[in-house]
């Protein structure tokens, strides 16, 4: 990593962000079934989905315009290593003293053919390998502000827009964590300077590395 430590990235430009959002979930939460951006020419939901995304767009650039959403976050790296099934993060890269312990679990599905059960602790190297390895994490939120706006709407009887406005703000979240790991890998760690991928093949986890997230099966 270029640095150890954490770094705060305070009120980061929304716009930077949108060419980073995954469209498909947004539909998916106001139940319309289909792949962006297919789904704007399907020919069940085509309609609803066009006229949903033109809403978006409007509600999307008046958030960016006037600033009503705020988009924070904090990335860090620590030295690392793993001690089976857990994790231990070292404070300084002396390694002395351990600042936290991630205790994981082991995938616990019967594989077939032999295939290993993989644990999150596998990715980090143990003292043992000789290898000096790191931990890297970071926290985003576009949301500071979405609550007030949505209540702005519905206490104006304007549900739509409501949902409308807290949708958004999932998915630049989402779209803040995206850019986010592309520039850990790029810069901040920088161990693929020269990659080049597509918002696609960012959806579909092209990249080198894993980006395990709490609140989910990993």
């Amino acid at each position: 990593p270029t640095f150890l430590g954490s770094k705060v990235f305070e009120d980061f430009p929304l716009e930077k962000l949108v060419p980073y959002i995954d469209w498909t979930p947004f539909f998916i939460a106001w139940e319309l079934a289909g792949k962006y951006p297919n789904i704007l020419s399907d020919g069940v939901v085509g309609e609803s989905a066009r006229q949903l995304f033109n809403d978006a767009q409007e509600l999307l650039k008046d958030l960016i315009e006037n600033k009503l959403l705020t988009a924070s976050a904090i990335v860090g790296f620590w030295p690392a290593f793993s001690n089976g099934e857990d994790i231990l993060v070292y404070e300084d890269e002396s390694r002395e003293k351990v600042a936290a312990t991630f205790h994981h679990l082991r995938q616990q599905m019967n594989k077939p053919n032999k295939q290993p059960n993989f644990c999150l602790s596998d990715y980090i190297a143990p003292a043992s390998t000789g290898l000096n390895d790191f931990l890297g994490g970071f926290v985003v939120s576009t949301g500071f502000g979405a609550e007030e706006l949505a209540a702005r709407y519905e206490n104006a009887n304007d549900d739509y827009n409501a949902i409308l406005v807290k949708a958004l703000a999932d998915r630049l979240a989402e779209a803040f964590a995206e850019y986010l790991h592309e520039m850990v890998r790029k810069e901040l760690w920088g161990y693929v300077t020269k990659e080049s991928l597509s918002n696609e093949e960012l959806i579909r986890e092209k990249y080198q590395g894993i980006r395990p997230a709490p609140g989910y099966p990993a």
